[in-house]
């Protein structure tokens, strides 16, 4: 999620500094994002523009490029997260048009913009970049060559572009306004006596003013330091006279956009970092190659470790079920087991957030020695492992804070799931059920934030019965194993609780001897040919006594006897419900280790990546 401030004003000085260092200020304070690289453009009251951006910290950059030197009436800076091309000067933010009187600052991910791209390079635009970024300017160019006025030119060009993205733009001919977009990714207006901002989050010009208006989905418009002007896409022109907010937040409050924490900022973010993977997915220019590499494989392995490996598990599952490819899924710090296995014309999908996960990466270089190829899925690029595979999938959601993984692990399953439905796509095994997988994934980020709305209450009152249990038994079959899995690691990591997972068929051959009376049972209970199965192993917990929670969809009725807590659940296929199953699961880990008084964001002997042995 990069970071995005732009800021005009009546006239330089105004904020008692220059605007340079205003800038760099701001974007300071939009550091927790995570980002790769910096950059700003600020024009003077002539116009003239003043354009520095550069790979690194904020704080490096800023003094190799002189930040504070520079002064202006109008300015945007941007701390980037790589997505499209990899951390460099070049790719960082901001980007102009050919003549470098457009500049543009972009946050999120335009899902079309290779097509687009090769329309204006046929009509003669020239990319410095790698970056999706760089068509927004270009595109406003074309427009405005052919006399459109700049506000409909941003118009047309919103219409144009497809994806989840928010962007700001400075005009040299306009040098006392800003213009902006918003699609699915946040942005945000502060209003000054003199000056207005506009940027991806509040923190940024907290230090300013606490008067905002927060824009919404398919808005545009532009400010200048004394006017804001707000339209909706569909809709026109938009009264905001009531959209003005105070907002009364600490430092610390706003960098968490309100929330206590970032685990609960970030698992509130799920449907967006859904959205935005989707959409890389769906324009993913590499995506035969990968199919290829699979389809072509003598045996596919997938490693990873923690929520990585439970990723990998619902990954065997989809591609064996869905795309007919067998798959050998083990713990990367176990990769010994296969250390002279590993041969020419197999593959290995190494999955990592990080991408410097250092167990995966052992396993990573072990497979390569042996003539294997490899296939990086991670959130963070140019790291260390995608720079070692052969070919490499990005998730996008964005970075991630908190040391329990929540959005990483839904993004990743996503992007296993895509995966192997292209894969029997592409081998002919597109049966009606993987087209019906297919069209429910469309629907994935909507379903995921009606899992949270709808739950969190539930999850809340719950937890507060479960805080002082010692053990948790968490039983799924098919894919509600891995997903019980997980949850039951989120539940360790954070709330402190012995919580383990099983195959719920096997619960009679050892982890039934521990139930007693009020001994909480979280059963995953997925739309599937195993439903009937698992009702018979709630029977046989709840006849000992068991605290029986079921996960489950809502047009399945569960007789009252058997079931003490049920969370309601969307009707989908088992597929689709791998990803937003482990929702109410991560809200339960979350709300146990508030009640208990634990830092969810900061659990006891965790780190967020595992760079040693």
């Amino acid at each position: 999620m990069c970071g995005i401030i732009g800021v005009v004003l009546l006239y330089t000085g105004l904020l008692g500094k220059r605007l340079g260092t205003v800038i760099k200020g701001c974007l300071k304070n939009l550091e927790y994002r995570g980002y790769d690289s910096v950059g700003f453009a600020l024009l003077t009251e002539d116009g003239a523009l003043v354009l520095r951006k550069s790979k690194g910290m904020l704080d490096k950059v800023a003094w190799k490029l002189g930040f504070d030197r520079f002064d202006g009436v109008c300015g945007i800076g941007h701390t980037r997260w790589a997505t499209h091309g990899r951390p460099s000067d070049t790719n960082a933010h901001p980007h102009t048009d050919c003549r470098s009187e457009i500049i543009v600052a972009h946050n999120g991910i335009i899902s079309n913009y290779l097509e687009i791209k090769e329309d204006l390079v046929r009509k003669g635009h020239v990319f410095k970049s790698e970056t999706d970024t760089e068509v927004i300017p270009h595109l406003l160019e074309e427009l405005m060559s052919k006399g459109v006025k700049p506000l409909d030119a941003l118009r047309e060009t919103f219409k144009i572009l497809n994806g989840a993205y928010a962007f700001v733009v400075i005009l040299r001919s306009e040098p006392n306004k800003i213009y902006f977009a918003r699609k699915i990714s946040p942005l945000i207006i502060g209003l000054g006596n003199g000056y207005n901002f506009v940027a991806s989050d509040i923190p940024a010009f907290l230090e300013y003013t606490n008067k905002v208006i927060v824009l919404r989905d398919l808005e545009l418009g532009y400010v200048t330091p004394t006017e804001v002007y707000i339209e909706h896409l569909k809709e026109g022109a938009v009264d905001i006279t009531k959209r003005v907010r105070v907002i009364d937040w600490t430092p610390e409050m706003a960098r968490k956009s309100g929330y206590p924490h970032f685990m609960l900022k970030e698992i509130h973010e799920q449907p967006l970092a859904l959205h935005s993977t989707l959409s890389s997915l769906v324009s993913l220019k590499g995506l035969k190659n990968v199919i290829d590499l699979l389809i072509n494989a003598r045996r596919v392995f997938i490693t990873g470790a923690g929520t990585s490996f439970h990723a990998g598990l619902v990954g065997d599952f989809y591609l064996t079920k869905l795309a007919g490819i067998p798959t050998y899924p083990f713990i990367s710090s176990e990769c010994w087991k296969y250390k002279g296995v590993f041969d020419e014309g197999d593959v290995l999908i190494a999955i990592s957030q990080s991408g410097e996960t250092i167990d995966t990466l052992m396993a990573v270089r072990t497979a390569k020695s042996r003539g294997a190829k490899i296939l990086a899925i991670s959130n963070v690029v140019d790291s260390i492992i995608p720079r070692e595979s052969d070919l490499v999938i990005y998730t996008r959601a964005g970075p991630e804070i908190g040391v329990a993984a929540t959005k990483t692990f839904t993004t990743q399953v996503l992007t296993l799931l895509y995966l192997s439905l292209k894969i029997s796509e592409s081998i002919g095994r597109n049966s009606d059920y993987s087209r019906r997988v297919f069209d429910e994934l469309a629907k994935v980020p909507l379903m995921a934030k009606e899992v949270i709305v709808s739950n969190e209450g539930r999850v809340r009152e719950l937890s507060r019965k479960l805080m002082n249990k010692q053990s948790i038994l968490c039983l799924g079959r098919g894919l509600g194993v891995p997903i019980a899995m997980e949850g039951a690691l989120k539940i360790k990591e954070i709330a402190y609780i012995h919580a383990e997972a099983y195959p719920a068929g096997e619960s009679k051959h050892g982890p039934i001897a521990l139930i007693e009376e009020g001994f909480p049972v979280i059963f995953i209970l997925l739309n599937d040919e195993l439903k009937e199965k698992i009702m018979s192993n709630i029977e046989e917990m709840r006849s000992r006594g068991a605290y029986v929670i079921t996960l489950a969809p809502g047009d399945i009725e569960l007789p009252k006897r058997l079931v003490n807590y049920e969370i309601k659940l969307p009707a989908t296929t088992p597929e689709v419900g791998a990803i937003t199953y482990i929702l109410p699961l991560q809200l339960l880990a979350y709300y146990i280790s508030v009640n208990k008084g634990y830092d969810p964001d900061k659990p006891r002997n965790l780190a967020k990546t595992v760079t040693v042995e």
